[in-house]
């Protein structure tokens, strides 16, 4: 199994790079990415992450969808627009992680062996809210991934995937620095003020 974690490492900072720069090619890399972390968690009875990984596989071949659709119909090569929720929209998708980790944590603890249920379910529940906030080009995902990232950094580290581990904390640089672009692209995007 060990073979598997540094390819899956690679393809997951490819795949995050990619989406910083809001390309297509993203969703390939990240959809063979997460078929490498499931088998990875699923050896180290983290359960939680491997149902999250056959989720994520959807979501980004959702997200693929989604980015090639709303591209504008004038130029092929344009990019889907980053968009922004309110904040009560905001509050509300926390709100749904929130209910995801104790439902799911609640199930992992009682029916698994799960290790760390309910941190391996607040890192499940808040990454699909995160992964459908960025197939949607929200720029809030990036907030929750950060979040996300800080808590999976442990939770591996504790469980013995170090490259694992370490590519959490790569991608916590690249969620800030993916933040910092998109507002940007956003900023740019928006109509001047009269």
């Amino acid at each position: 199994m060990g073979f598997l974690e540094p390819i899956a490492t690679v393809l997951g900072v490819a795949h995050l790079f990619l989406l910083i720069r809001q390309s297509l090619w993203a969703f390939p890399a990240g959809i063979a990415m997460v078929s490498l972390y499931g088998v990875i968690f699923l050896d180290a009875r983290l359960y939680g992450q491997v149902g999250l990984q056959a989720v994520f596989c959807a979501l980004l071949i959702y997200g693929w969808w989604y980015w090639l659709s709303h591209r504008s119909q004038a130029e092929a090569d344009e990019k889907a627009p980053v968009r922004t929720l309110s904040a009560r929209a905001f509050g509300l998708w926390l709100l749904a992680g929130t209910a995801g980790l104790a439902a799911l944590g609640a199930v992992m603890a009682r029916y698994t062996d799960g290790v760390l249920p309910f941190v391996d379910a607040g890192i499940a529940s808040f990454s699909l809210v995160a992964q459908f906030l960025l197939a949607r080009k929200y720029l809030q995902n990036w907030l929750v991934w950060i979040g996300v990232d800080v808590v999976a950094i442990g939770l591996y580290f504790s469980q013995g995937l170090y490259l694992t581990s370490g590519l959490y904390g790569l991608f916590l640089a690249m969620c800030v620095w993916g933040y910092i672009e998109w507002r940007r692209d956003r900023a740019a995007a928006e109509p001047a003020a009269p």
